[in-house]
């Protein structure tokens, strides 16, 4: 039975406004050129392409469903109580293969000594064999390294295989099925002969199907990166992760950008007493201490929770309400920048000589906010959108490690750093919970920050003829 919650249909409206803009983009000359010379910087396209992966995972974490019950009787529909992902579906052996605590990345034993029964009755103190991890194995400390070699160097070939494969079909498909001309497309690819250089996304797929095949491969046998306090994989809390990420740092931007458009263009044309209400409010909002205003409304709404528990069907439900109240506040207390950027653009362009004349002949106000003053600081809205993000995606770990942020039963990098924080100082330290949530919190922020670079350089009015 499927589920759709109000971040799952926001996030999928916000996919179907970016293909929108993508069909709208390949209409215009105009909105086709800073795009392509996006395209045209290597680190930018290695980059989409680590966002596209991204974005994949955390749309397929984004479709939900109650999974119906094996053991229900015959003509009766019953189902779990549970709410599972299509992304739980495809990594359930993650999941299902759970410890009774931690373990260090591909290990075969516990992490800490325990009470060991031998098969004579005796008992003895020693670190136990994992259930999951290394458990084909019959001598881990002299199988564990030549299988864990041999599984990567089988995965890494076997994500090779696959790579070269969807190129072979994708380079069909543009060459119209005809094998010369694919093969002729293909080499000039790899001859960079081409002008974008297609180049930089290859070798960024090519390192990623490796790493993929292997960790793939690892998987099957091994914690790839070790187990947590319950037992849990940190490879599985890591993926999942990812749709909190994706979901703060677009639905953010979502909910602040029409906040920011329309009070900003509005005060610096009509200027007046609409332009000294908007001074002040975003003047009295950036006074405030963004953490304690969030802090504060998070804390309400905890306490609505906590005294209406009838209103909600599933605590996934409360943990998607409380993220899409985080992504609400944050959106409020983010936009005062932007605002006052294009406030101040405002003021410039309203004196323009192409808005003097609109104005003259009897073209309305809104129709120059629309035609003359939104296109000409479409630029700047499109720089913040992307610069914002990493920001964003930041600022929840933030949040989530002072317990001011998403729910402590949803799964995000922000709360698997708040508890790594007693782990660091075990003696030995607890390092792959942490190390993993930073990894993967690295790779996203590094790729928008690469990504927004580029679409800064392409879209500034000033850096175009130096392009």
């Amino acid at each position: 039975m499927w589920i759709v919650f109000i971040t799952d249909a926001l996030l999928f409206v916000l996919l179907g406004m970016t293909l929108g803009l993508v069909w709208l983009t390949r209409r215009h000359e105009t909105l086709r050129a800073p795009w392509r010379e996006v395209a045209r910087r290597p680190q930018a396209l290695a980059a989409a392409l680590v966002l596209s992966l991204y974005a994949l995972v955390g749309l397929l974490d984004s479709i939900h469903f109650y999974p119906r019950l094996a053991d229900a009787p015959p003509g009766a529909a019953r189902y779990a109580s549970e709410v599972h992902s299509v992304l739980d579906v495809l990594i359930a052996p993650l999941k299902q293969r759970t410890e009774t605590s931690y373990s260090m990345p591909l290990a075969s034993h516990d992490w800490s000594r325990s009470v060991i029964e031998q098969p004579d009755g005796s008992q003895r103190r020693g670190f136990a064999r994992l259930r999951w991890g290394g458990a084909h194995l019959d001598d881990p400390s002299s199988e564990s390294t030549p299988d864990i070699l041999r599984r990567m160097l089988g995965g890494g070939a076997g994500g090779l295989l696959v790579y070269t494969l969807l190129l072979a079909v994708i380079f069909l498909v543009l060459s119209a099925g005809n094998i010369s001309r694919a093969r002729t497309l293909a080499l000039a690819v790899f001859q960079d002969r081409l002008p974008i250089p297609w180049y930089a996304p290859l070798l960024t797929g090519l390192l990623l199907a490796l790493v993929s095949g292997a960790i793939i491969s690892l998987a099957s046998g091994y914690h790839v990166l070790g187990t947590d306090k319950v037992g849990q994989d940190v490879l599985y809390q890591c993926l999942k992760s990812i749709r909190t990420g994706l979901v703060i740092g677009t639905l953010t931007t979502l909910i602040m950008m029409p906040f920011a458009v329309l009070l900003g263009l509005a005060a610096g044309y009509f200027r007046g007493w609409l332009d000294d209400a908007v001074q002040y409010l975003y003047t009295t909002l950036s006074s405030i201490p963004g953490v304690l205003l969030i802090a504060a409304s998070i804390l309400m709404v905890q306490v609505f929770f906590a005294n209406h528990p009838d209103v909600f069907d599933s605590v996934e439900l409360r943990a998607d309400l409380r993220l899409l109240f985080l992504c609400v506040i944050l959106g409020i207390t983010s936009w005062t920048g932007l605002c006052r950027l294009l406030r101040g653009e405002a003021l410039k362009l309203r004196e323009m000589d192409y808005v003097q004349a609109a104005l003259a002949l009897g073209v309305s106000r809104s129709r120059i906010l629309l035609r003359h003053l939104l296109p000409n600081v479409a630029h700047l809205v499109i720089i913040a959108i992307v610069l914002d993000f990493s920001a964003l995606v930041l600022a929840e770990a933030v949040l989530s490690y002072v317990n001011i942020g998403v729910d402590p039963t949803s799964h995000s990098w922000g709360n698997m750093i708040n508890s790594a924080r007693l782990e660091l100082s075990r003696e030995p330290v607890i390092w792959w919970s942490l190390g993993g949530a930073l990894f993967f919190m690295l790779l996203l922020v590094l790729a928008a920050n690469l990504f927004a670079d580029a679409v800064r350089d392409a879209f500034d009015p000033r850096l175009r003829p130096a392009l």
